[in-house]
C-alpha cells in the first residue's frame, strides 16, 4: 500500500510584532507554540478586557497619573471600544497577539499618544487577572439564575405531584413508599445547598488584581481602590503577590461549585434515563423531548439526559485540568497559568447549557401514577407492616422478624390506600409533610442576593461605559 504523505499544518497567522517586542526577529515556530490557542479563548474575556481598561484609567486619574485631557481621551477611546466589541467591530485578528494587544493598538490608532499611556503602571498579569474576575462573576451570577431556574420548576414539580406515589430505592432495589414530589423536592433542596455556598465564593471573586502588575507591584503612587470601586469591586487582593499566586486557585473553586451543582444534576438525569424506561414506567418522557433511532423505529431516547451527565462529567476535567496545571508551580507568574482559560471558560458554558436545558425539560416531563402505586406491591410495603404492629404493641425487633418470616412464607400485606400511607408520614420532610414552603423561602433568598449583586456590579459597569451597557 502507497503511504499517503501528509502535507504540513499551516501554522495560525502570527502578529507582525507584539507588545513587548524590543524589536528584531522572533522563531516563528516558538511564536506559534507560546500564542497557540490562546486567541480563541481570548475572544470571551475581549468586552472584559475593556471593562478592566476602563477601570484602570479610572485608578491611574485618581492617582494623577494621567492628565484630565488624556483621561478623558481614554475613557472615550475606550467606551467606543466596548460599543465596537458589542458590534463586531472591534476583534482579535491574526495582527493581534492577544485581547489585549488587540484593545490597545485599535485604541492608539484613534485616540494617538494618549493610547500609549494605557498600560501604565499595568502588567498583562494582573490585567488578564482581572478580566478573568470579571468575567468570572458575571458567569457566576448567571449560573446561580440558571440554578434557581432549576430549582423552581423541581418545586412546582413536586406541588403537582407531592401525592404520586412510587417506591423508593436503595441498591437499585425497591425499598420504601416515596412520591414523585418528595423525589423531586429532595432534588430542589440539593442544588439550594450548592446555590446557598455561592456568596462565600463571591467574595473571593470580588477582589480586584489591578495594581498587582506582574505580582510585586510597581514603583507608582496607584491609587488601586480606585480602579476596584470603580470596576464593582468590594475590595482588594491586598498582597500583590497573592494574585499571581492563587493563579488557578479561584478557577479551580468556580468550577468545583459547577461539579458540585453539576453532580446534583446528573443524578436527577440518571434517574430520569432509569425511571423513563420500560422496566419501571414511572416517568414518561414526551416524545418532543426524546430522540430516535437510526435503525430501530420504536425507540424514544433520553439523549438529553445521557449527555447532561456527560458534560457534567466533562465539568469534571475541566476541573482536574485547572488542578494540574496549577499544582506544581513555584511562586509568581508562569505562562503555564495561560491555559488555565480554556478549562474554565469552557466548564462554565457546560454548566451553563445542562441548567438552562434543565429548566425547560423539568415541567415537561410526566409521572405514570398508576405504575407507581402498582409497584409498591410486595416488598415495598413489608416496612410499613412492621411499623404497623409496633404501633400495636409488639416490640420492633419481633415485628421484624415475624414480617420477613411471612415473606418468606409467601405471604402478602394489605396495601394501605394512598392517603393512609401518606398520613403516616407526617414527620418533618416526609412524604406527607414535604414543607415545599421552607424551600421557597430559601429560593426567595437566594434569588434577592443574586438580583442585589447583580444590580450593584452592573450598575459599576454601567458607570464606566455609559448607559446602554446591556
Amino acid at each position: 500500500m502507497k503511504r499517503v504523505r501528509r502535507r504540513p499544518s499551516r501554522p495560525a497567522a502570527l502578529p507582525p510584532k507584539t507588545l513587548w517586542s524590543p524589536g528584531g526577529e522572533f522563531d516563528q515556530t516558538m511564536l506559534a507554540f507560546t500564542i497557540g490557542d490562546d486567541r480563541e479563548w481570548d475572544r470571551h474575556l475581549l468586552p472584559w478586557d475593556v471593562l478592566g481598561s476602563l477601570g484602570h484609567v479610572e485608578g491611574l486619574r485618581a492617582s494623577g497619573l494621567v492628565t484630565q485631557r488624556d483621561h478623558q481621551k481614554l475613557r472615550a477611546g475606550l467606551r467606543s471600544a466596548f460599543h465596537a466589541v458589542r458590534n463586531g467591530r472591534l476583534v482579535i485578528g491574526p495582527e493581534h497577539e492577544d485581547a489585549h494587544s488587540a484593545v490597545e493598538l485599535w485604541l492608539t490608532r484613534r485616540v494617538g499618544p494618549a493610547g500609549e499611556r494605557l498600560h501604565t503602571g499595568r502588567s498583562r498579569n494582573d490585567q488578564v487577572a482581572c478580566d478573568l474576575r470579571l468575567y468570572m462573576k458575571d458567569n457566576l451570577i448567571a449560573l446561580q439564575i440558571g440554578a434557581l431556574g432549576v430549582v423552581a420548576a423541581l418545586l412546582l414539580f413536586a406541588e403537582l405531584h407531592r401525592d404520586a406515589l412510587w417506591p423508593g430505592y436503595t441498591h437499585t432495589r425497591r425499598a420504601m413508599p416515596s412520591s414523585a414530589g418528595l423525589w423531586a423536592a429532595a432534588f430542589a433542596e440539593g442544588i439550594l445547598d450548592t446555590v446557598e455556598a455561592l456568596p462565600g465564593l463571591w467574595a473571593r471573586a470580588d477582589r480586584s488584581p489591578l495594581g498587582s502588575a506582574a505580582g510585586y507591584g510597581v514603583p507608582l503612587p496607584l491609587d488601586r481602590s480606585a480602579a476596584a470601586r470603580a470596576l464593582g469591586f468590594a475590595g482588594l487582593d491586598h498582597n500583590v503577590a497573592t494574585v499571581q499566586n492563587g493563579r488557578g486557585k479561584l478557577e479551580a473553586d468556580v468550577l468545583f461549585w459547577c461539579v458540585q451543582l453539576g453532580h446534583e444534576l446528573a443524578k436527577l438525569s440518571g434517574d430520569v434515563i432509569l425511571y423513563s424506561g420500560e422496566e419501571f414506567g414511572l416517568l414518561r418522557l414526551p416524545p418532543r423531548l426524546a430522540t430516535g433511532s437510526s435503525i430501530m423505529p420504536h425507540k424514544r431516547n433520553p439523549d438529553l439526559f445521557e449527555l447532561t451527565r456527560a458534560r457534567v462529567a466533562a465539568v469534571e476535567g475541566d476541573l482536574a485540568a485547572v488542578l494540574a496545571i496549577r499544582s506544581k508551580l513555584i511562586s509568581g507568574y508562569h505562562r503555564d497559568v495561560q491555559l488555565l482559560k480554556e478549562p474554565l471558560i469552557r466548564g462554565l458554558g457546560r454548566t451553563q447549557s445542562v441548567l438552562a436545558m434543565l429548566a425547560i425539560t423539568i415541567p415537561r416531563l410526566e409521572v405514570d401514577r398508576a405504575s407507581g402505586l402498582a409497584a409498591l406491591s410486595g416488598g415495598a410495603l413489608a416496612t410499613d407492616e412492621v411499623m404497623r404492629r409496633v404501633e400495636a404493641g409488639v416490640p420492633f425487633r419481633r415485628a421484624y422478624r415475624d414480617v420477613a418470616a411471612a415473606l418468606k412464607r409467601g405471604e402478602s400485606f394489605p396495601a394501605p390506600s394512598a392517603r393512609a400511607l401518606m398520613s403516616r408520614r407526617r414527620s418533618a420532610g416526609g412524604v406527607g409533610r414535604l414543607g415545599l414552603e421552607k424551600a421557597w423561602r430559601r429560593f426567595e433568598r437566594a434569588r434577592r442576593w443574586s438580583e442585589q449583586e447583580m444590580q450593584s456590579f452592573h450598575a459599576a459597569l454601567d458607570r464606566l461605559v455609559g448607559r446602554g451597557r446591556r
